[in-house]
């Protein structure tokens, strides 16, 4: 049987975050989406389907056939690559079944007749075939549909995943000046993690996953439930509230709630992150700073692809794309969104949306000085943490640029108007 996992159209649902990677690739807890599903798969070839502007990066990332039409020769177990995985499972692989979440398939069994008699190399077409025609049952697996679900459930994953992990106790150097206040049970140090002195480990109220190679400096405070991925420093004085996840490759100062940050991005200084997701490479400048409740205390708004979606929750916080800088003192707006490779500098009050590659000064919408400069300036900012911009990446970037051009001229052209 082979095993085809894919993204279809909601990817777009999931921008800027999604912009340059797929979907299954955005984390949740200990790890990425896919890193959860992999991890509970039958035996079986895996497949992996994404956006076409994106097959040579995926190709050049995993070691997995990437949109091969190949699963057409077998039965096949299809599988979301947005399904959040958050319990212990087994497939049904004996019945020809679809499995739902309010209408969008999570998984389901396929046999080779069906699939040759459904597929028509269009994989959203494809799932609405099937969807129609196939057996199928509604579930209460979770599917992430919006940013904002990813922050929803991170607590919740970094206390199934601790469980998963059978992990527990201090392995590596922990002060003696050091605290742990609650349960040792819920604390997992890793070999080569250090804990220098006064830094205090609150698990009251979920357990604390220190990964390998961590280093959490002085004076630091880091409150369960709370994932430190590979490599990640926090910086003395730092207070790593509940529901996070943080790293791997990170440097983290300062204040954060809540919050997942991907993977080597920095927030090194003083200022608050609270119910965000940061994506790649993203460096917070000193006091940069965001609102995730609104003075009125009512349900948050976020702007996806240009409009106004109710997120139905009282905390939002940011949702800042790779590559994306800010500089000191900036302060974002509840529920603010900001595309890839944007330079943001503060202003009195920021606007709730920046275009993917604008830059942000005295309060205005500019061009910046083109997409040649700002892929320089992410190959420089990568290979201070030993990491090269792939040519497949950078193509992948190009096109995220031509897509977003018409949005971010519009902006420009407004700021000038304004201007004027």
């Amino acid at each position: 049987m082979k095993i085809l996992i894919y993204e279809d159209s909601k990817w777009i649902n999931l921008t800027p975050l999604s912009y340059i990677k797929p979907i299954f690739e955005l984390r949740c807890g200990f790890s990425s989406l896919l890193e959860k599903i992999v991890s509970v798969l039958p035996e079986g070839e895996i497949i992996l389907w994404v956006r076409d502007y994106l097959k040579g990066l995926t190709i050049k990332k995993y070691n997995h056939k990437v949109n091969d039409e190949e699963f057409l020769n077998d039965d096949v177990l299809i599988i979301n690559g947005r399904w959040l995985i958050e319990r212990e499972l087994s497939f049904n692989l004996n019945e020809e079944k679809l499995y739902l979440s309010k209408g969008d398939i999570v998984y389901g069994v396929i046999k080779k007749e069906n699939l040759r008699k459904y597929w028509n190399g269009n994989i959203d077409e494809f799932l609405k075939n099937i969807s129609g025609n196939l057996k199928s049952e509604e579930t209460d697996f979770i599917l992430i549909n919006y940013p904002w679900d990813l922050i929803h459930y991170n607590s919740k994953i970094i206390k199934f995943e601790f469980q998963k992990s059978n992990k527990k106790g201090i392995l590596g150097k922990f002060s003696e000046k050091a605290t742990i206040y609650g349960s040792e049970n819920d604390v997992y140090v890793a070999k080569s993690a250090e804990i220098y002195p006064f830094v205090v480990l609150d698990t009251s109220e979920g357990p604390v996953y220190i990964d390998e190679g961590v280093k959490i400096f002085p004076f630091s405070v880091i409150i369960g439930p709370c994932y430190i991925g590979e490599k990640t420093q926090i910086m003395s004085g730092a207070k790593i509230r509940e529901g996070n996840s943080i790293g791997p490759v990170c440097r983290i100062g300062g204040e954060v709630e809540e919050s997942i940050f991907h993977s080597y991005s920095n927030k090194y200084h003083d200022g608050f992150i609270g119910h965000s997701y940061i994506g790649e490479f993203v460096n917070l400048g000193a006091l940069t700073t965001n609102s995730d409740l609104k003075n009125d205390y009512s349900n948050v708004s976020v702007y996806l692809n240009g409009k106004l979606t109710e997120t139905g929750q009282l905390k939002v916080g940011s949702f800042i794309g790779d590559h994306t800088k800010t500089s000191i003192g900036t302060l974002f707006n509840t529920g603010t969104v900001v595309g890839i490779m944007c330079n943001i500098t503060a202003n009195n009050i920021l606007p709730k949306y920046f275009p993917s590659f604008v830059w942000f000064v005295n309060g205005k919408f500019m061009k910046g000085y083109g997409i040649d400069y700002s892929l320089q300036t992410a190959k420089i900012s990568m290979e201070r943490r030993n990491r090269i911009l792939l040519k497949e990446e950078e193509d992948a970037i190009r096109k995220v640029y031509e897509l977003t051009e018409s949005e971010r001229k519009s902006y420009i052209e407004k700021s000038r108007k304004i201007a004027r």
